[in-house]
């Protein structure tokens, strides 16, 4: 089969083309072809040369070739002991850990995949599943997001930022203030978003304002600088961003709850565990899965890979597998 893979940590120029044997599922997985599969943070993270990437995924050269986590595609063909699915289903979900995306086919667990609605599309659900869940889960799980409440979403053009607009509204909620480059914002309104800052030309943290809710996507400034921008009793979520920042965030994170009227909370991933939501938001119409004008085929894969570093995109950047 056709596969991008990777053998060595030099960013996006890493990634070639290749034909690498069909994987083969175990007797509780699914063997998968491939329709559709998105860029995430963490599959451009695998691809650097930093220490802490390399001690988490092989320190002279990666353990595993091929990345991609979020897939949408139909099952070939079931182990024996699979009960949820059966072949021609067409499902999606998040490999993280496992990986392999980026392929033909892959095989995946019968836990980590969900029925994809019939009227989604493939490339619409490989939108959804981690930039979705760390949307629900800093939203609902972490913050408890009630409707009265002042919302301000931080790099809120990509993937968490799209999706969390609308879980918002579907809660309510109506206050919500976004914040991204210019050319994002327009996307933005057109989801219904009244507040909309150019962080070019205004910094959010230093305008007065303040939010009962942060949800940062970025994570790209001190944490001092969150928290006056938060209402007593605020509280600010992030779901990932600047590896050094969030370590100090985490770090400090117990002091803050403990001593201080504002809280700060990091979302540790839970793949998959909402889809069956986010199905329920697409079927009644409150649910748009915002997918960049750049299309993508698997050969095309590093060029997707270098565009989402430049962090250019708007919504997520898909990739069509034929």
């Amino acid at each position: 089969m056709k596969a991008v893979i990777y053998t060595e940590y030099k960013g996006p120029e890493a990634l070639q083309m290749a034909d690498v044997p069909k994987p083969e599922p175990l007797k509780n997985e699914v063997l998968i072809r491939v329709r559709a599969v998105s860029v995430n943070d963490w599959d451009y993270a695998l691809l650097q040369p930093d220490l802490f990437n390399r001690l988490m995924s092989g320190f002279s050269k990666p353990k595993r070739q091929i990345i991609g986590s979020d897939i949408a595609g139909r099952i070939e063909s079931v182990g024996s002991s699979v009960t949820k699915f059966k072949p021609g289903d067409e499902i999606y979900g998040d490999l993280s850990g496992r990986w392999g995306g980026f392929a033909e086919y892959v095989c995946a667990s019968e836990d980590a995949l969900a029925l994809k609605p019939a009227t989604m599309t493939f490339e619409e659900a490989a939108a959804i599943p981690q930039a979705a869940m760390l949307a629900v889960q800093g939203l609902i799980d972490k913050a408890n997001l009630q409707p009265a409440q002042k919302l301000l979403i931080n790099g809120a053009g990509g993937g968490v930022g799209t999706f969390g607009i609308q879980i918002a509204t579907a809660l309510g909620v109506n206050n919500i203030t976004v914040v991204d480059k210019g050319e994002k914002l327009d996307l933005l309104r057109s989801l219904g978003v009244a507040h909309c800052i150019d962080y070019t030309k205004e910094d959010f943290t230093k305008s007065g304002e303040t939010y009962d809710l942060i949800l940062d996507a970025k994570t790209n400034r001190p944490i001092s600088h969150y928290l006056r921008a938060l209402t007593p009793g605020g509280m600010y979520v992030t779901v990932g961003g600047d590896l050094s920042r969030l370590l100090k965030i985490f770090l400090s994170m117990a002091w803050i709850n403990m001593l201080g009227k504002k809280r700060v909370s990091i979302v540790a991933l839970k793949a998959n565990k909402d889809l069956a939501y986010m199905n329920s938001l697409y079927e009644v119409g409150q649910l748009k899965c915002v997918i960049d004008e750049h299309r993508y085929t698997l050969a095309d894969t590093p060029e997707a890979m270098q565009y989402f570093g430049r962090a250019d995109h708007k919504g997520k950047i898909v990739i069509t597998v034929d």
